[in-house]
């Protein structure tokens, strides 16, 4: 994490060495009644409830809350619109999917990234994940396609926010367990430090910052932490994002030279939905299928019934 008074040069909570980059990065914390069917015509309501059904089951969602309440305003479908009936037979377009290639990454991760993928949330721009669950960096080009991973040091505390003005204050009043790293969506860029080191900023007003790991003190044995085969000894920082010197220099650096880009930092603590404003892109893939084919049938049954001229 990089402290950053309002009174003197920005300075790395690590080493207490980064000045302000020239343009901060900006921080975005996403009538007519219908006709009577015969017997034999599926009606649109039961389309409507077996739409629910379906998401329910796919996404998790308890079936009574998705028959209760429509199943289409829930925010997994907050995006989805659906063709008319006078569009039922329109193309209907597969969505859109980030590429991990050979890495497996958490069901939330993948899920997220989709969501950006086919919701273009980071329109043109290259884009990394930070999965603080499993302390590890994903770096993906602006088309979805992922550039590499690697591990990751966070915050030593477990937590989603910051401290309010954390980011003015000595590290020595910062305690153990105000030393977080901030989930969220924040648009990056990379900056120099006084040495003519590149960071790269992640929360500005916070002082979060991904960068090279940096030396530590002999008893917090970073470099260890960084290579070893389990994520429960990555929590050490002060909050920034600590990742391999060569990660940095051959997949960050290169990512966001010349250019801004999004790191989205997952939470911890509560849902990625629920940070991110993110929908299930399976479950909206399913809706938007039923749904057209529930317009279809609406088509098919106003043409049936249609008295002739």
């Amino acid at each position: 994490m990089c402290h950053r008074p309002r009174t003197s040069p920005l300075s790395c909570r690590q080493n207490k060495t980064e000045t302000k980059p020239v343009g901060a990065p900006v921080i975005e914390h996403s009538s007519a009644r219908p006709r009577r069917a015969g017997s034999h015509v599926v009606r649109p309501w039961l389309f409507q409830r077996l739409l629910a059904a379906l998401v329910a089951a796919l996404v998790g969602w308890p079936l009574t809350q998705a028959t209760d309440a429509n199943a289409a305003d829930h925010a997994a479908l907050a995006p989805l619109s659906s063709p008319t009936a006078g569009q039922a037979g329109a193309a209907w377009l597969p969505p859109r999917r980030a590429d991990f290639a050979h890495e497996t990454p958490s069901l939330e991760v993948r899920q997220l990234a989709d969501w950006i993928v086919d919701s273009n949330d980071s329109p043109a721009m290259p884009f990394a994940l930070v999965d603080k669950k499993n302390a590890k960096v994903y770096v993906f080009y602006a088309d979805g396609r992922l550039h590499a991973a690697a591990p990751a040091l966070l915050g030593l505390a477990v937590g989603d926010d910051a401290v309010p003005g954390i980011g003015e204050r000595k590290l020595s009043s910062i305690r153990p367990e105000e030393r977080t790293t901030p989930a969220g969506r924040f648009v990056a860029s990379l900056a120099h430090n006084i040495k003519g080191q590149q960071i790269l900023w992640v929360d500005y007003h916070g002082a979060v910052s991904l960068h090279p790991v940096v030396k530590g003190t002999p008893q917090e044995q970073r470099a260890q932490r960084l290579i070893s085969s389990s994520p429960l000894d990555n929590r050490i920082s002060y909050g920034c994002i600590n990742v391999p010197v060569d990660f940095f220099h051959t997949v960050v650096k290169p990512a966001f030279t010349g250019t801004n880009g999004v790191v989205y930092v997952l939470p911890e603590t509560r849902p990625a939905q629920q940070v991110f404003a993110s929908y299930d892109v399976d479950a909206r893939a399913l809706a938007l299928s039923v749904q057209q084919a529930s317009n279809t049938q609406a088509s098919l049954q106003s043409d049936n019934t249609s008295p002739t001229r």
